[in-house]
């Protein structure tokens, strides 16, 4: 448990290429995903749509969310945003420069998914197999429109008997996933070339403004993570010091058991200079919500 919890301590860096990993990583689990997961369709009128983009769309929120919460940023973010003024002010640049960066990395593996999804085209064929117009295709001039509805809706189960001897079954099934694999790289290409602008038109604007708010976000996630870390070594400071008191407290009751107590001034000498002299559950408490509501100032 310890080994995992030092794992996702790590993952939780706020280093770039360590994200950019965990995003890259996140992305090819996706698609793995996808292709272990079996999609049948219901081929039902009622059911069909909601089922299909049930499994396009809520995947890629799980998704998203997971991107979130791996991304030690959002919460440094957060309380950022929520804290109060104090003797420092709050950078709105630098917050947005945060949600900006995080919401890159977070929306990289929902997209892929959605992508290779509709590249597949079962989804899409399944969405709207039943809002294909009938007369595009040979073999419904025949069917009353309530057995041309149920045709529609059975068009992704190849294996219904409905479909066996149906000629436009394969028809239907190519041209919705022309669509939906044109609507895949229409994504992909809009994506693309909104990067590329991206990064072409970055110099345009004030780098100086950029460096800074590069540099100040990443003092705010290095200043919070030494702060809970000097919190965690005051804290066993603090709890070996009450123990050792506990026990010379109960030095009698020791004695009789046989037990040896180490000397007393041995090594408090040190712990005293650790913990700055904050030896009391009030003095801490105060500490803490002084640097909560009074941050100081840089």
């Amino acid at each position: 448990m310890d080994c995992f919890w030092m794992i996702f301590q790590y993952f939780q860096s706020n280093s770039e290429s360590v994200m950019n990993g965990i995003c890259g990583l996140l992305a090819l689990a996706s698609v793995k995903m996808y292709t272990c997961f079996e999609f049948s369709c219901p081929c039902l009128p009622r059911y069909n749509m909601a089922y299909s983009l049930g499994i396009m769309f809520v995947p890629p929120v799980v998704l998203f969310l997971c991107g979130l919460i791996l991304n030690r940023q959002s919460l440094v973010m957060l309380e950022e945003w929520r804290r109060p003024q104090g003797h420092r002010k709050k950078d709105l640049a630098v917050i947005r420069y945060m949600c900006s960066s995080i919401m890159q990395r977070a929306m990289v593996v929902p997209v892929v998914w959605i992508v290779v999804t509709l590249l597949d085209g079962k989804c899409l064929i399944c969405t709207f197999s039943g809002s294909v117009d009938p007369k595009k295709f040979v073999g419904f001039a025949n069917a009353s429109p309530v057995q041309v509805q149920q045709l529609l809706a059975k068009m992704p189960c190849k294996d219904d008997e409905l479909m066996r001897n149906n000629t436009s079954h394969k028809a239907v099934s190519r041209y919705l996933r022309c669509w939906s694999q044109a609507l895949s790289w229409s994504i992909l290409l809009i994506l693309i070339v909104a990067v590329f602008l991206t990064r072409w038109l970055r110099p345009c604007f004030n780098q100086a403004t950029l460096l800074q708010a590069h540099h100040w976000s990443n003092y705010i996630d290095i200043e919070q993570k030494i702060f809970e870390e000097t919190c965690c070594e005051h804290s066993r400071l603090f709890a070996h010091k009450c123990i050792l008191h506990f026990f010379e407290s109960m030095q009698q009751e020791i004695k009789l058991h046989s037990f040896s107590l180490p000397r007393q001034g041995e090594g408090a000498e040190g712990e005293e200079d650790l913990l700055q002299g904050i030896t009391d559950q009030d003095q801490v408490n105060k500490l803490l919500k002084m640097w909560y509501y009074e941050k100081p100032p840089l």
